[in-house]
């Protein structure tokens, strides 16, 4: 028993610290490494995700040739609620796991990255930022909406000339005052779609770039194999989420046609420059990680807020949706006293 105790605490003193530190290495992973092989995938990759953007982001702006495809019909919120679904999981367990683990690597000094928990620290502030952001911009709108909106409806009021037209004019002006509360409600509405669309950009092409120039650093197939699907997968919902904001937003063609080119064209750019620096990136160098790992906090941070607050709450909370909900609840408890009184 004695011996049995002693090769246990010798095993535990020298050989766990021993496995412990061998995975905790900054040196290069020994990958196979196929240049020929990894640039046809990197090139494939590149096709597919470009391809995959732009039929995402341009679908759901086809609502004005296709009907079923409009934003008041229920395919419409299907694919909206599916999208951002994927970009909740994106932003949870792909992107800030990714961050947790770049600045948490041994590869970074202990003292500053090891005594604070900086990707929640990131991910938290970036996440208040655009709540912060989506806030003061809709405010900002509105105050300057409702300076705008008595004049116009003092323009549109006529003048109570003669006492026996006063109940008349004073009808009038009440339909005028409600004729411009409804245009600054449509106005406010319009306003927060663009507000949500435009952040949504911002997270989603964050993280593109820099996934982009991992993949495009890369020199390993079997890193570079899984990830072509993945990120096909991933832009083409990705692009459908966006591409229902901007369809809500009622952006003019110029502005849609920007957005859907910087959402489609973002990653291909970024494994176009991964290809251009893979001779000299080193992505266990610290300021690889630390680039890498601020900016996926960043992101996530964004990805999440954008997901849960702006779109998934905003569309199950509205009237619409409540409506439905209390049909269904309706119909729900019918059909349980309708199978308590055949019982």
């Amino acid at each position: 028993m004695g011996f049995k105790l002693f090769v246990l605490s010798i095993f535990i003193l020298f050989i766990v610290p021993t496995l412990i530190a061998a995975e905790c290495t900054c040196d290069e992973e020994d990958e196979e490494r196929d240049r020929s092989k990894a640039l046809r995938y990197k090139i494939a990759a590149l096709v597919s995700i470009l391809v995959a953007s732009a039929i995402g982001v341009c679908l759901p702006l086809l609502g004005k040739v296709i009907p079923a495809l409009s934003p008041e019909k229920d395919i419409f919120f299907i694919i909206k609620a599916f999208a951002a679904g994927v970009i909740l999981s994106t932003g949870f367990i792909h992107v800030l796991p990714d961050a947790f683990e770049n600045l948490t690597s041994p590869c970074l000094n202990e003292h500053p990255w090891g005594d604070f928990p900086f990707t929640g620290f990131v991910a938290m502030c970036t996440a208040m930022g655009t709540l912060m952001v989506d806030t003061y911009a809709t405010a900002y709108f509105q105050n300057h909406y409702s300076k705008r909106a008595p004049a116009q409806v003092e323009s549109q009021t006529t003048p109570d000339v003669e006492n026996e037209e006063h109940t008349h004019v004073h009808a009038h002006a009440s339909h005028s005052h409600a004729h411009g509360h409804i245009s600054f409600d449509q106005s406010s509405e319009l306003l927060r779609h663009r507000v949500i669309s435009q952040v949504l950009e911002l997270g989603i092409i964050v993280h593109s770039v820099i996934i982009g120039i991992s993949l495009g650093a890369s020199e390993s197939p079997k890193t570079i194999r899984p990830l072509v699907a993945a990120l096909t997968f991933h832009q083409f919902f990705e692009g459908m989420g966006l591409g229902s904001c901007i369809t809500q937003a009622n952006f003019k063609s110029l502005s849609i046609t920007i957005m859907g080119l910087f959402f489609a064209l973002t990653t291909p750019v970024g494994i176009g420059i991964g290809l251009g620096i893979s001779n000299v990136y080193d992505e266990n160098s610290p300021t690889a990680l630390i680039f890498e790992g601020i900016f996926n906090a960043a992101s996530a941070g964004i990805l999440i807020y954008m997901a849960l607050v702006d779109l998934l709450a905003a569309d199950f909370m509205n009237p619409r949706m409540q409506k439905n909900a209390q049909s269904l609840l309706g119909e729900a408890e019918w059909l349980s006293f309708l199978a308590q009184v055949t019982e």
